[in-house]
């Protein structure tokens, strides 16, 4: 095990140390919540006994395993505004303070309440819409009304947030073989998230965890684009012809992929444009610089005036002096991240500072003479996403001739690559998913 993974594994047993004297006395403080409720006339008196739900030192467990599984898939940052609900909350929002995770709250650390009237439980989180960046729930099967307690959970997780659930808990370790069905009672209630990751944790729980998405699924295929949309129109014949979509890589998907120059001439072209969005995260992810373009790509890339806009200028230092490579650092690509290192940045031009950068009128500007343009950006970078919801808003996205998405980003829920390219391409881009 490495330095980091003991480390990991010291703070875990050291909270669970601190916090085995404390589960006695938190145990009597939650038991005394609900019948403070039933005599306040809050609520009613259905509970089921504390006594044997609440497991301090197995919470405390879990809550750390759930953040490792979590932070390993790089799902989870220790930045993330994190809300515990359920039985247990308590301790699992100590936990997550041990851990790092400064800003944590607790609710619901309750049983939900029955209306006489309407003669049904509802279950409610006195939170705000899209507060949370991460929602954990220990005991969502314990609940009577699950599904109320999972829209309310979509319902308070930020677009791009991550909620986690765990199922289960029986010692016999008969989920091994039922993880896909764990999760679909989850994923059928999900209306704006989609299933990111399901895993076996010990003590016969399974973690589901689902990602609330940016925007809807199908997006752009309501977005009106002008009439006279060049790309629209000079690509509308070649739609038919695009690869299938896919929900893991496929094999040789290089060779797979219609590129538009196999489909119409390019090379009277005068002016070429080439966009990479967020490059450093692709280098990231293939560990190769030859990967700031296109390797299978029919056109030499000394044909493109090629634009590569990123925040990571320590990644991106080697080659940005290349003849017709163009850097273009836009700190805002880094969300909420801290870069690593920006030494040498007085040597990468032009220099486009955060406040005041206007992406879309940039990229007008910048292909307003070109007779081709590709572009790439990630499908799973909010900010990315941002980008390419102003580029349909603008129109500007009618200059795009050929469009990629890269699919490998972290966080993509299953199939949510698939349906962003679906919906692209039924509001006429010539768009295509590369990993």
């Amino acid at each position: 095990m490495n330095l980091k993974g003991l480390r990991s594994q010291a703070v875990t047993e050291s909270v669970a140390e601190r916090l085995f004297m404390r589960c006695f006395a938190l145990a009597l403080v939650l038991s005394a919540i609900p019948i403070l409720q039933y005599w306040s006339g809050s609520g009613s008196i259905f509970l089921e006994p504390i006594w044997g739900s609440l497991d301090c030192e197995e919470s405390v467990n879990l809550t750390a395993t759930v953040v490792r599984e979590l932070t390993s898939k790089q799902l989870l940052d220790r930045k993330a505004r994190a809300l515990c609900v359920g039985e247990g909350s308590a301790a699992a929002v100590y936990t997550l303070h041990e851990l790092g995770f400064t800003n944590t709250s607790g609710g619901a650390d309750r049983h939900p309440f029955f209306l006489p009237r309407q003669k049904k439980f509802m279950y409610e989180l006195e939170f705000g819409d899209n507060s949370f960046d991460f929602v954990f729930s220990g005991d969502l099967d314990k609940v009577p009304v699950p599904a109320s307690l999972v829209l309310e959970i979509e319902r308070v997780l930020k677009p791009g947030g991550v909620a986690a659930a765990l199922i289960g808990g029986s010692s016999n370790g008969l989920v091994h073989y039922n993880l896909v069905r764990s999760a679909m009672p989850i994923s059928s209630l999900l209306k704006t998230s989609s299933v990111a990751h399901v895993g076996y944790l010990s003590g016969g729980y399974t973690l589901v965890v689902f990602k609330k998405r940016f925007y809807p699924a199908d997006y752009f295929e309501h977005v009106s684009l002008p009439s006279e949309c060049h790309s629209v129109v000079n690509n509308g014949q070649f739609m038919e012809l695009l690869e299938s979509v896919s929900e893991t890589k496929p094999v040789g998907f290089e060779e797979k992929i219609a590129y538009l120059p196999k489909l119409v001439d390019v090379s009277a072209r005068t002016r070429m444009v080439y966009v990479d969005i967020g490059v450093g995260e692709h280098l990231k992810l293939n560990s190769n610089v030859a990967t700031w373009y296109l390797p299978a790509y029919p056109v030499d890339h000394k044909s493109f005036n090629v634009y590569l806009v990123d925040h990571n200028t320590s990644v991106l230092h080697s080659f940005v002096k290349r003849p017709g490579v163009t850097f273009v650092y836009h700190p805002g690509l880094a969300g909420d991240k801290v870069e690593d290192q920006v030494l040498g940045i007085e040597d990468l031009d032009p220099f486009i500072e955060d406040q005041g950068f206007d992406f879309v009128a940039w990229f007008e500007e910048t292909v307003k003479y070109a007779d081709f343009v590709v572009m790439r950006l990630n499908a799973g970078g909010e900010v990315e996403l941002k980008f390419l919801v102003e580029l349909f808003r603008s129109g500007a996205i009618c200059a795009v001739d050929e469009l990629f998405l890269n699919c490998s980003g972290k966080g993509l829920g299953n199939g949510e690559c698939g349906s962003l390219v679906g919906s692209l391409r039924a509001s006429g881009v010539f768009v295509h998913q590369w990993w």
